[in-house]
């Protein structure tokens, strides 16, 4: 099974999967890849992180890493077309961080670098059961029941993400489901504003039982260039404001840890609330107005976190 080295950069041939665990400059580009992948990928999150100070950095870049490793294999280029070999490769995936933690070095780097991560910040790795367990449902096609179902999906993949920050940014542990909420206020932005794209993709995160009393029909989520109908932005409405309550809910953890910390927080909270207010500005459709933010208001979200770096 192949699922997980088709999409990162492989070791190099011959080298086996399971070695003596890593240390020195495998290591050292065991960790560049990971800084690769989030600038390659997210170049917000790239932003927010050169604002950490310098020896938190690698660690996050470890952190996005491993997930991001995750997501290639559900929903990447290179990922195998069957359902059924994608869910194998997230299970090689929880088999290789097994075999990690345990002391070996596995062939995907990201993996390695995680657990060191894990090591030197005493980082909650078990979290990332539920996180996998999160990526399995994303594998076939994905309706939410209800608001709790949202949740529970959230908490396992957003929220997990949270809670494995939450103590490697200084977070006290009174704070760490604050950060948690932080995450999921992050991701279900980035639902609203990629439901066309998610639809195209069998997956629809909007409660399907509020869709339902609102005569909304999942056809009418998939981006066509036609306006959303007042009824499928009302449920969006819905969904603006539960985000914005999970950012409020959030920023106990974003204020809890040192001001060098603080503003790597503010530059991604300061994007993902100017993503919310754009799809408010346009009347919250989501579906016949793109979500995305155009390129001068992320410039402004970054010089306005920038601004007010001295609180």
């Amino acid at each position: 099974m192949h699922g997980v080295s088709k999409v990162v950069e492989e070791r190099g041939a011959g080298e086996a999967d399971s070695t003596p665990a890593l240390s020195g400059p495998e290591l050292r580009r065991a960790y560049a890849q990971c800084r690769r992948l989030q600038r390659r990928h997210d170049p917000t999150f790239w932003l927010a992180t050169l604002r950490l100070p310098a020896e938190m950095r690698p660690a996050v870049w470890a952190v996005y890493g491993f997930v991001r490793t995750a997501d290639e294999v559900v929903d990447g280029p290179g990922r195998e077309s069957a359902p059924a070999e994608r869910l194998a490769g997230l299970d090689q995936l929880a088999h290789e961080l097994e075999l990690a933690r345990g002391g070996m070095t596995v062939s995907t780097p990201a993996v390695n670098a995680l657990v060191d991560a894990g090591q030197r910040h005493n980082l909650p790795l078990d979290e990332l059961t539920a996180y996998l367990d999160s990526m399995r449902r994303d594998v076939g096609p994905l309706w939410i029941t209800d608001w709790d179902d949202l949740l529970s999906y959230m908490n396992g993949s957003a929220g997990t993400v949270g809670r494995l920050m939450a103590p490697l940014l200084g977070a006290p542990v009174e704070a760490h489901e604050s950060f948690a909420q932080l995450g999921l206020a992050f991701q279900l932005t980035n639902f609203i504003r990629d439901i066309p794209e998610d639809a195209g993709l069998g997956r629809v995160y909007l409660p399907a039982d509020e869709l339902s009393a609102a005569g909304v029909r999942n056809e009418e989520l998939a981006a066509s260039g036609a306006s959303a109908s007042p009824a499928l932005c009302g449920v969006i409405e819905s969904q603006v404001v539960r985000a914005r309550e999970l950012f409020s809910e959030g920023d106990y953890g974003g204020q809890s840890v040192g001001p060098k910390v603080r503003r790597g927080i503010r530059l991604a909270t300061s994007v993902y609330q100017r993503t919310l207010d754009r799809v408010e500005g346009n009347g919250f459709d989501a579906v016949g107005v793109s979500a995305e933010l155009p390129l001068f208001q992320r410039v402004g979200a970054v010089v306005s976190a920038f601004g007010s770096s001295h609180s």
